[in-house]
């Protein structure tokens, strides 16, 4: 075989570049679709291929569970004591509040300076679309929030994939390990094996990931019509483009400050998880290969296992910032003054309301939806940006695992030098 024809071999056999033309041709697929046959033929088309994409994202949910338990209580049993538990979950809560805050900044900031919302028809909007979305927020309260986090039961737990409860059940019993010390490392060893092997399930899973993007950007494009949909919700993409691009600006910035040249090492190694991201719009379908990728880039493993799970509950960059954005446009659309001191009494009720719903569907919808309802805004005003939330929630999640990214990274810096 000529070298040539290694270059070719190695260059298709890469992960990103497969993901990359498995898009390409999901959109051109999902394009032809649209264009060439009915509505009623597009819509079954969209709901046989995006099972394509349900398959990879049940294979990733598969095994977030068990990844999370296993490397979370060995992390935990190797750090050894619960000072250094303490020490780095606190550096850990510092960075997601801190982060959060001014996320929640950049989206206020831009919708009232570029106000999307202002005079807006709101004739044609078809508000029982909105009903799903609504039903959810029944109930959402701070008691409910605090049972949320709470597991009454693991196994519970683990069966729904409720990462924060998994998180704090691991943190429970790894301490338990870790006091206990020589007694406890059978389990400890058991669980440590058991982790390599879900991380070695995770190539295999991973090889899933060009097909199931490709259903789900097939399925978006056959039942949208995308320049339709780009001139009537111009201004709103536009201005989210925007607060969007500010954040990764932020964000790299507060990357190659603390992390200075190795960014771009950082940068390199989850270009997969992040295109990924974009194309299933899920941040959990990356959480398995992100974790791998992590510990290639030279974070320490025990860092890494405690790190992202804590994250993926507290540290969502791209939602926070969306969810600001879309409470203000609604209300704008609507004619719903707020004034400043309204704004931010919204914007810490985000920031506590926001924690611990990672893995629930369209949960930044929930999010918004809920906020909507309790600052007298009509809750039916999330039909407004249904019709486009997908591409904007591309966008976020991308966000979402470069932020937890570099929070695991900084942390995991920070820690080799104390």
């Amino acid at each position: 075989m000529t070298l040539i024809e290694n270059q070719k071999k190695s260059f298709f056999s890469n992960l990103t570049v497969q993901i990359l033309i498995a898009m390409i041709a999901g959109a051109l697929l999902g394009i032809f679709v649209h264009y060439n046959y009915s509505e009623d033929v597009a819509k079954d088309f969209s709901g046989y291929i995006k099972m394509l994409a349900t398959i990879f994202i049940r294979l990733v949910q598969m095994i977030i569970s068990p990844l999370v338990f296993t490397t979370l209580v060995v992390g935990i049993a190797k750090l050894g004591d619960i000072k250094a538990v303490g020490r780095i979950g606190g550096k850990a809560l510092a960075w997601f509040f801190t982060a959060s805050f001014i996320s929640l900044l950049i989206g206020l900031f831009w919708v009232n300076t570029l106000q999307p919302g202002v005079g807006l028809k709101l004739g044609n909007v078809d508000v029982s679309t909105a009903t799903d979305v609504v039903e959810k927020t029944d109930g959402f309260s701070a008691q409910n929030f605090i049972e949320h986090i709470i597991p009454k039961s693991i196994v519970e737990a683990m069966a729904t994939n409720e990462i924060l409860q998994i998180v704090i059940f691991s943190i429970f019993f790894g301490l338990a390990a870790a006091s206990i010390g020589a007694h406890a490392k059978p389990v400890v060893n058991a669980l440590d094996k058991t982790s390599h092997i879900i991380l070695k399930m995770v190539n295999y899973v991973m090889k899933f990931a060009p097909i199931g993007v490709f259903g789900a950007i097939a399925g978006v494009f056959a039942i949208r019509d995308l320049n339709e949909l780009l001139l009537t919700y111009a201004k709103f993409f536009g201005s989210f483009m925007v607060g969007i691009s500010t954040l990764w600006f932020v964000l790299l910035l507060v990357g190659y400050i603390f992390l200075k040249s190795r960014m771009t090492t950082l940068l390199k190694h989850i270009v997969s998880p992040l295109i990924i991201a974009f194309g299933t719009t899920s941040s959990e379908a990356v959480f398995p290969k992100l974790t791998e990728e992590l510990e290639r880039f030279g974070v320490k493993d025990k860092i890494v296992s405690f790190m992202l799970p804590l994250g993926y509950s507290f540290n969502l960059d791209g939602s926070m910032m969306y969810m600001t954005f879309a409470s203000i446009f609604i209300a704008q659309a609507y004619g719903v003054h707020l004034d400043f001191g309204t704004q931010m009494t919204m914007l810490l009720v985000l920031m506590l309301t926001s924690k611990g719903i990672a893995g629930v569907p369209r949960a930044s919808l929930v999010v918004v939806a809920a906020t909507c309802g309790m600052f007298k805004i009509p809750i039916e005003g999330i039909a407004l940006i249904l019709p486009i939330d997908h591409f904007c929630d591309m966008f976020r999640s991308a966000t979402n695992v470069l932020g937890n990214a570099l929070a695991t990274s900084v942390v995991g810096k920070w820690e080799k030098e104390s």
